[in-house]
């Protein structure tokens, strides 16, 4: 049976000695080497990084969707092997199976979990309401727009109660004012649903908008990892002289500024 998550956050997770190589035209690329993160219950952690860096890598390790080389992943102190039903992954394009409806794609992995279909469609009701969706439960994918669809994703990802949210450049896809909205909308449903977040992106200032802290990956290999504190007051004004410095710091990380 569901039930509504409990006041003890959960969701801490710990890197220790991650190691992961991939093999390209017969030569070893050693993207994460010897890499040790800690990650708070309830945080939201955005990652950025140069393209090859291992942002994407080390998102996927943390899924189950990749197997370590070496080293340790543990979410609330239990190494994880694979994925698991403590961990949601939302992806660029929300993947969205086009013969069902919204509501049967946001209920659809309970059901595949063995929830009746009532009470799978009454729980995926609650989260297409939460994601602003609550009109749209018999529209099918083709009649959404980019925005809508990545929201009934997030729907579907909650809906099956991840303690550890992880998502994988998930608003990279739309245009400049939907991105700013669905920030709004990511940074609400965090908060009321008080899950861990992992978010990676290239866009700065998004990375600012939403982490509690930013994960910056070094440009060269074996370079040090460096973290960035957010001390900022949320719902966050992106024209304060604070946040305005966090994205310059930021954009120094990387030569841009």
């Amino acid at each position: 049976m569901m039930t509504l998550a409990s006041d003890n956050v959960r969701g801490q997770v710990t890197v220790r000695d991650l190691t992961k190589t991939f093999t390209i035209n017969q030569k070893a690329l050693t993207v994460l080497k010897g890499f040790n993160l800690d990650i708070r219950p309830g945080e939201c952690l955005t990652i950025v990084g140069a393209s090859g860096s291992g942002k994407t890598t080390l998102l996927r390790v943390l899924a189950g969707l990749e197997a370590a080389d070496g080293g340790d992943v543990q979410i609330d102190g239990r190494s994880i092997t694979g994925v698991g039903r403590e961990r949601a992954v939302i992806f660029q394009e929300p993947r969205l199976l086009p013969w069902l409806t919204v509501l049967g794609n946001v209920a659809f992995g309970l059901e595949v979990r063995g929830e009746p279909r009532k009470q799978a469609e009454e729980w995926a009701r609650r989260y297409i309401s939460l994601v602003g969706l609550g009109d749209f439960g018999d529209a099918y994918p083709k009649q959404l727009s980019g925005g809508m669809a990545q929201r009934v994703g997030i729907a579907r990802a909650l809906t099956v109660q991840p303690e550890i949210l992880l998502l994988d450049e998930p608003l990279g896809a739309l245009d400049a004012m939907t991105k700013i909205t669905m920030q709004e909308e990511l940074t609400r449903i965090w908060s009321e649903e008080r899950v861990t977040m992992v978010v990676v992106t290239h866009d700065l200032e998004e990375a600012v908008y939403l982490g509690d802290r930013v994960l910056v990956l070094p440009k060269e290999r074996g370079g040090a990892i460096r973290f960035l504190d957010i001390d900022l007051p949320r719902p966050r004004d992106r024209s304060e002289p604070r946040f305005v410095k966090y994205r310059e710091d930021l954009l120094r990380e990387f030569g841009l500024h």
